[in-house]
C-alpha cells in the first residue's frame, strides 16, 4: 500500500475542504429513507426495519453501524495511503488483479446511475405531493439538470453544495432528537409522555431473533453511500489528512444519530401502526408540532437531492479512473479547464436520463427492474473494500511500509467485519423477497467479470492500478 502514490485524481481539481469532507461522509450515511420510513415505494426505510424487529431494530442497527465503521476505517487506511478517484476499485486491482478491480468500479458505476434516476423520480414524487400543479416528469429534469450544472463546474461547488445539503440533515435529526427526548421525559406542555412501554416484554422483539435478522438485511442498506468518502478524498487538498478527521469524527456520529432517532421512534410509534410509514413526521405529530408531514417530507425531498449531487459526482469520478486505467472509452478521461471529467458526467447522467424516460413512458417496468438487480450492490463493495485492506495491510506490514492512518484493530476487525457481511449475505439468501434481489446482483458481477476477462484477453494495454497515468499530461483537456 504506497504511501501518497501519485493518482489519477491529479489531473482533477483539489478543492474539498476537510469541513466538507467530514460533512459529506456523515451526510451521506443520512439517507432519505431515514425520514420516510416503510411504504415509500423505492425506499427501504426506517420503518421497514421496526415492523420487522419491532424496538429491537435497535440491535439490527449497531451492527450494522458496526460494520460500515469498520468499512469506513478500511476505506480511510487505503485511501489516505493512496488518493485515488477509482478508490475501492483502484485497491481492489491492485490486491487482486485489474479484471477484479474494474469489475467492482463498473458495479459501482452501474448502481449510482440507476439510483440517480430513483431519486430523482422520488424527489419530484415526494414534492408533488406538497405542490400537486408541478408535473413530476418536469421536476424530476428541473433536478437532474440543475446538479448535472453544478457537478459540471469546478469540484468546490460540488463540495459546498453537498456541506449545505448534509448541515440540514444533520440539524433535522439533531432538532428531532431534541424534540424526541423532550417527549419521553415529559418536558412539552400539555403532551403525556409515551414512556417505554413498547420495549416491554415481548414487545421489544415481537418476532424474536429471526425478526432482528431480517430487519439487519434491511437496515444495512441505511449506510449505502458512505464509500464515496473515498473518493472524494482523491479530490481535497491534503487528502491523509483529510481522511483522518473525517473518519475519526464521522462514525461516533452516525451511531448516535441513527441509533438516536432510530429508539425515538422505536418508543413512540408502535409496531403494525400506520405511524411507520413516516415515522419522523409521527413523532413529531406526538409531540403536538403541526405541519410534521410537510417539514419532513422536505427534508426528505433534500436528502434525495444530496444523494443525487453525491451520485453523479461518485459515478464519473468511477468512470473517469476506469478510462485512465484503460478499462472505460479513454473519451472518458477528458477534463475540462475546471479539471473536471465533463464527458464522464455527461455520460453519467445520460444513463440517468433514459432510465427516467422509459419509467416515465412505462410505470414500474423499468426501474423497479434495474434496481432489483442493483440494489445489492453496497454490500459487494463494502465486501471488495475489506478483502482489498486486508490483501493491502499484510502486504504493507509484511514490507515495512509506514502509513499515514492503520485502522486499529488489524487483522480480527477486518475479518470480524466480513463475518457480518457473510451474516447479511446469508439472511438475504435465506428471505424469499430478498433472495431474488441478491441473485440478480450476483448475476450482474458474473457478466461484468466475464466482459472484464475477454477485455484483459483481447490484448489490450491496460495501465497498471498502481501507476496511473500522468494527470494533465494524459488526460484530454477540453476547452
Amino acid at each position: 500500500m504506497e504511501q501518497q502514490t501519485k493518482t489519477s485524481a491529479r489531473a482533477l481539481g483539489a478543492a474539498p475542504k476537510p469541513r466538507q469532507l467530514t460533512m459529506m461522509g456523515l451526510g451521506s450515511a443520512i439517507g432519505a429513507g431515514l425520514f420516510i420510513g416503510s411504504g415509500a415505494g423505492l425506499f427501504i426505510g426506517s420503518g421497514a426495519g421496526i415492523q420487522a424487529a419491532g424496538p429491537a431494530v435497535l440491535i439490527s442497527y449497531l451492527v450494522a453501524g458496526t460494520l460500515i465503521i469498520l468499512v469506513m476505517w478500511a476505506l480511510g487506511e487505503m485511501a489516505a495511503a493512496n488518493p485515488d478517484s477509482g478508490a475501492f476499485s483502484v485497491y481492489t486491482a491492485k490486491a487482486y488483479g485489474p479484471v477484479a478491480g474494474a469489475t467492482v468500479g463498473w458495479l459501482w458505476w452501474l448502481q449510482l446511475v440507476v439510483v440517480i434516476a430513483a431519486e430523482a423520480l422520488g424527489a419530484a414524487g415526494l414534492l408533488a405531493t406538497i405542490f400537486p400543479a408541478l408535473p413530476v416528469w418536469l421536476m424530476a429534469f428541473v433536478f437532474i439538470v440543475v446538479l448535472t450544472a453544478v457537478n459540471l463546474t469546478n469540484v468546490k461547488n460540488f463540495g459546498e453544495f453537498e456541506f449545505w445539503f448534509a448541515l440540514l440533515k444533520v440539524a433535522a435529526i439533531v432538532g428531532f432528537l431534541l424534540v424526541g427526548a423532550a417527549l419521553l421525559f415529559g418536558w412539552l406542555p400539555g403532551v403525556q409522555s409515551p414512556g417505554l412501554a413498547n420495549f416491554a416484554g415481548e414487545g421489544f422483539a415481537p418476532s424474536g431473533f429471526a425478526g432482528i435478522a431480517t430487519a439487519l438485511f434491511v437496515v444495512a442498506f441505511a449506510f449505502g453511500g458512505t464509500e464515496i468518502v473515498s473518493v472524494v478524498a482523491a479530490e481535497t487538498a491534503e487528502p491523509a489528512r483529510s481522511v483522518k478527521k473525517a473518519v475519526r469524527t464521522v462514525l461516533w456520529r452516525i451511531l448516535v444519530f441513527y441509533i438516536g432517532a432510530i429508539f425515538i421512534i422505536a418508543a413512540v410509534v408502535p409496531v403494525g401502526s400506520e405511524g411507520l410509514k413516516s415515522p419522523f413526521a409521527a413523532v413529531l405529530e406526538a409531540a403536538g408540532m403541526p405541519g410534521a408531514a410537510t417539514t419532513i417530507t422536505l427534508v426528505a425531498v433534500a436528502a434525495l437531492l444530496s444523494a443525487l449531487n453525491a451520485n453523479l459526482y461518485g459515478a464519473s469520478r468511477m468512470a473517469y479512473s476506469l478510462a485512465e486505467r484503460g478499462e472505460a472509452p479513454r473519451v472518458l478521461a477528458a477534463v475540462s479547464k475546471a479539471r473536471v471529467p465533463v464527458v464522464a458526467v455527461l455520460a453519467s447522467v445520460a444513463f440517468g436520463v433514459v432510465t427516467v424516460v422509459l419509467e416515465l413512458a412505462f410505470p414500474e417496468m423499468v426501474l423497479g427492474v434495474l434496481l432489483n438487480i442493483v440494489g445489492s450492490t453496497c454490500l459487494l463493495v463494502w465486501t471488495s473494500a475489506l478483502l482489498a485492506q486486508l490483501a493491502l495491510r499484510l502486504r504493507a506490514d509484511r514490507e515495512g511500509t509506514a502509513l499515514p492512518l492503520r485502522m486499529p484493530g488489524f487483522l480480527w476487525l477486518t475479518c470480524f467485519g466480513l463475518v457480518i457481511l457473510a451474516a447479511i449475505f446469508t439472511v438475504g439468501f435465506i428471505g424469499e423477497d430478498s433472495r431474488p434481489q441478491l441473485l440478480s446482483t450476483f448475476a450482474l458481477v458474473a457478466l461484468l467479470a466475464v466482459a472484464n476477462w475477454l477485455h484483459h484477453r483481447g490484448g489490450r494495454k491496460v495501465a497498471p492500478a498502481a501507476e496511473p497515468s500522468d494527470g494533465a499530461k494524459q488526460s484530454v483537456l477540453l476547452d
